[in-house]
């Protein structure tokens, strides 16, 4: 008699929690969403009322998200599209914190990814690894739930309603409230049942991954305006590029990794006006030369002095189709210094992924750098 009275509370519990998450789901409909997509259909699919949406996302109108709970449930496809969910967007998004899947890898660590947009770049070749990623076997053609939980500066991610986090990652940007946005992918797909509720952000067992940092990373770069990348074809007008440019602040480095450029530049996308200046200047206690390691992305020209000394690119898909282009101390350069102050200055241009920049002296006897 007991184990029925047990097994009656418990249905009457799934019941009615059913009943309230149906009541808490926001309709999909113009009043609640403004959709900026391709084209898109509300439609019954799968026993769920969704929105089938090709190339874009929708933006929940009238509300301000600061702390809270996430959720939706999503058809995946196996081909190669990015879903996903940004939250605290200002800025029309330029700025936002997101986590989104990588269908078409599947069961690979990097399978999904949080990270940041940050003024309109998402620097996933900075926020790399089991920190920011996690390996999960996707279920295709079936509905997908997705549950996030965000608290200051904390956030987690639950899917198929997993009792554990798949993953718990300390934020990027300072908790502001904005706009929630949830974004389908390259193909079409149907998104349903979504749940944005303020009242619930209670985290579960958060233990985030940590990882190594680089040690001996120059911590800071001065960074210059825009400029086009073309102008350093010519190399005869590159000193006078230089004494013309202004200069627009410092960037310290990140993780431990490499210092955003984005922090305090805003690329334009498809317009010119994609390359900075970042600059140190190193102070020699004689002329002697010196071996230095450093990362970029996208592309970089290496200039001492004045002089250009190396051109190379480690975009996204530069090397071979699985190449990420993540920023790293993959690089040398041997620099000739003067006694007194040399100027070395890394030209970095952008397309996507992350604007970035790095390095370290292989050895800094005899060196003050600032």
């Amino acid at each position: 008699m007991q184990k029925k009275i047990l097994l009656i509370n418990y249905l009457l519990l799934a019941f009615f929690s059913q009943l309230n998450m149906a009541q808490n789901i926001i309709p999909l409909d113009t009043i609640n969403w403004e959709i900026r997509a391709k084209s898109y259909v509300i439609e019954n699919y799968k026993g769920k009322n969704a929105i089938y949406i090709q190339r874009g996302g929708i933006f929940l109108k009238n509300t301000q998200f600061l702390n809270g709970t996430i959720e939706f449930d999503i058809i995946l496809k196996e081909s190669p599209m990015f879903p996903g969910v940004f939250f605290r967007g200002v800025n029309n998004f330029r700025d936002a914190e997101q986590w989104y899947m990588r269908t078409h890898l599947s069961g690979k660590p990097d399978a999904n990814q949080a990270a940041a947009s940050i003024n309109g770049v998402t620097p996933w070749q900075l926020y790399f690894g089991s920190k920011y990623s996690f390996p999960y076997t996707y279920n295709y053609g079936v509905w997908t739930h997705v549950k996030l939980v965000v608290n200051n500066k904390r956030a987690q991610v639950f899917l198929d309603y997993s009792e554990k986090p798949n993953l718990s990652w300390d934020l990027f940007l300072e908790p502001k409230e904005g706009g929630v946005m949830i974004r389908g992918g390259a193909e079409a797909m149907h998104i349903a049942d979504i749940i944005v509720n303020k009242d619930v952000n209670e985290l579960k067992d958060f233990v985030p991954i940590e990882r190594d940092g680089i040690k001996g990373l120059v911590s800071e770069w001065e960074v210059s305006e825009m400029f086009e990348e073309s102008t350093l074809n010519d190399l005869g007008k590159v000193k006078t590029l230089i004494s013309e440019i202004g200069w627009q602040g410092k960037i310290k480095v990140e993780e431990g990794i490499a210092a955003n450029i984005s922090r305090v530049q805003l690329l334009q996308k498809g317009k010119p006006k994609n390359t900075v200046f970042t600059r140190i200047l190193i102070n020699s206690d004689k002329d002697q030369l010196k071996q230095f390691e450093f990362g970029y992305s996208d592309r970089v020209v290496v200039i001492l002095n004045g002089v250009p000394l190396y051109k190379g690119t480690n975009k996204w898909r530069s090397r071979d189709y699985r190449y990420l282009g993540t920023v790293g101390l993959f690089d040398n350069v041997y620099l000739n210094l003067k006694k007194g102050t040399n100027e070395l200055l890394m030209a970095v241009s952008e397309d996507f992924g992350g604007w970035l920049i790095t390095g370290k002296f292989k050895d800094n006897k005899g060196l003050i750098i600032k």
